[in-house]
Parts: structure tokens; C-alpha cells; sequence
């Protein structure tokens, strides 16, 4: 069994509130959260699986967590990525359950993770890119594995995207924090035209050194890729080819890598 420690700290590291348990630890957090809080699980154990639920608004995320988990609350314009009932008012319910043998096997979406931040996490799935869109929280890689795959406009949530600067080398990472098996990807490219681009190709590089190039299409309807199984640490979106458009902007809104553990 792992001890779960979970609590909420202010910008100072002062604890608001906290409780452990062994495998399984809930927290109700009954104030307005503050600018610098941040929300802190530690376990007895490392390289574990574990549902985490930051927000009651947000949902439990099925995460790899590798060591400590401090998650950031977001204030401002770092917010508006995210449903606006999400961290809101004065009363949160948060948990920490150490995943059973059956849910850890399942056949799932190995990329979807809505507790995604920028940075070291200890907590995988994890996106990152070498570009976002003016460094602005709507256009940042996390909101391609954030499970919202509306992407008929742009901007604010549920229209976040992973945007890459009008960027011909613009790339992004999916990192499992492990090796996992995956055999299936969807993309649901950005479609908000005729604002948008799209991508006529793109290149997926796996830890493995391996490569597919895929071609695409203009569409708002999912991009569904299947490949024999392969075992990797991370699959890259690369070499995106633009289509002849007089738009300057493609955009992903979502992508989704389909397997299980090894």
C-alpha cells in the first residue's frame, strides 16, 4: 500500500489543509483559492499509478506519478484555458487513489491527462513544445491531452489549442514518464475556418526511432491513425507540413495515443 499525502499551501508553503491515507486520500478545501496556492500529493511510494483530482470542476486524471506533485493553481490570464467553474468559490473537493491492477491494464488513451502543467510535473502523461503561440495559456501543449477535443473556434476554453507561432519547426512531445504500448493515434487538428490552416502532412517519431509520416485532410472530425504495437517513452508531432491556404494559423486541438501498460 502507498500513504497518500494530499494538502493545499499558499505562496509561502504555509499548509491551508491536509490529510493521508493509505491508497486512497480526499481533501475538502473550503476557501477562496488565493494567487500562489498550490496543490501538493506526496507518496510513500514512487512510480506509481494514481487518480488524481486537483478540481472537482476538472475531473480526475488517470497520472504516472514519478515523485511530488505540486500543481499550480492558475489566476489570471493562466486560467482561462480551463472551464470557468473550475477552482472556483469556496468549497473543493480533491482526491488521491492508488489505481487498482485492472484499471492500470486497461486498454486506454495513454495521453489524456487534465492535470498537465508546464515544467518538471512528476506526473505523466506530460506535453511540451518548442513553441506556443505567444506564450499564452489557450495556445500551450498541455491543452492537447486535456480530453477537450472542440476545435471549431480558438482562444478561450473549451477552444484551447496547442498553437504553434506560424512556426514551420514548431513540435510537441507526449512523455508517458515510462515505456508504455501504444498501437493507435487521433488527432483532432484545429478547424475553425476559415481561420484556420490545416495540416496537409505530419511526421510522429517515437523513442524508438521509429517514424510514420501521415497524411491528412481537412476536416474537424477526428484523424485516426492505427500501427502495429509499439513500445515507447514519448511519440513527437513534427515536419507539419501547411496546406496551400491563404491562413497563417493550423492549430491541434487534441491529440489521443490509444494502448496500455507493458
Amino acid at each position: 500500500m502507498a500513504v497518500l499525502d494530499l494538502k493545499v499551501v499558499d505562496k509561502n508553503g504555509k499548509t491551508i489543509c491536509s490529510d493521508s491515507g493509505e491508497d486512497y486520500v480526499s481533501l475538502v478545501h473550503t476557501a477562496e483559492y488565493q494567487e500562489g496556492d498550490r496543490i501538493v500529493l506526496e507518496t510513500s511510494e514512487k512510480n506509481i499509478h494514481v487518480f488524481l483530482q486537483v478540481d472537482d470542476a476538472l475531473g480526475a486524471a488517470f497520472c504516472y506519478i514519478t515523485d511530488t506533485v505540486s500543481y499550480a493553481v492558475p489566476f489570471g490570464e493562466k486560467r482561462i484555458c480551463f472551464s470557468p467553474k473550475v477552482f472556483y468559490g469556496n468549497r473543493h473537493y480533491l482526491y488521491a487513489r492508488a489505481a487498482r491492477e485492472d484499471e492500470i491494464h486497461a486498454y486506454r488513451n495513454l495521453a489524456l491527462n487534465v492535470c498537465d502543467q508546464h515544467g518538471d510535473t512528476n506526473c505523466y502523461p506530460h506535453a511540451s513544445a518548442n513553441v506556443e503561440t505567444r506564450g499564452e495559456s489557450v495556445f500551450a501543449a498541455r491543452n492537447a491531452i486535456d480530453g477537450v477535443c472542440e476545435n471549431r473556434s480558438h482562444s478561450e476554453w473549451p477552444y484551447e489549442s496547442w498553437g504553434i507561432n506560424m512556426q514551420d519547426d514548431a513540435e510537441m512531445t507526449v512523455d508517458f514518464g515510462r515505456e508504455v504500448e501504444a498501437d493507435k493515434i487521433v488527432l483532432y487538428t484545429r478547424s475553425d475556418f476559415p481561420h484556420d490552416n490545416w495540416w496537409q502532412q505530419v511526421t510522429l517519431t517515437f523513442s524508438d526511432q521509429s517514424e510514420i509520416v501521415w497524411d491528412l485532410e481537412k476536416s474537424r472530425f477526428a484523424h485516426v491513425l492505427d500501427f502495429a504495437p509499439k513500445n515507447i517513452r514519448w511519440v513527437k508531432l513534427s515536419r507539419l507540413i501547411k496546406a496551400d491556404d491563404p491562413s497563417p494559423f493550423p492549430a491541434l486541438s487534441q491529440i489521443e495515443v490509444y494502448g496500455r501498460e507493458r
